[in-house]
């Protein structure tokens, strides 16, 4: 029985480690927002996102202003 139950752990999911590295100041406005629907706002700020489709686009929209690492 202790095989069926280690089958219904449920999977931690990826978590990725979001740093904004430079300032949106003469950036399009759509990137400072995509900058603000992350969680970041100010240079060196550090966040941690869930590793999905949507925060991916995201930071790929904005991959010149951040820094991102796997967890």
């Amino acid at each position: 029985m202790p095989a069926a139950s280690a089958a219904k752990k449920k999977a931690v999911p990826k978590t990725l480690r979001i740093t904004q590295t430079k300032s949106t100041i003469g950036f399009k406005s759509d990137q400072a927002r995509t900058i603000r629907a992350l969680g970041l706002g100010k240079i060196g700020k550090t966040i941690e996102q869930v590793d999905n489709p949507a925060v991916r686009g995201m930071i790929f929209k904005v991959k010149h202003l951040v820094e991102v690492e796997e967890i």
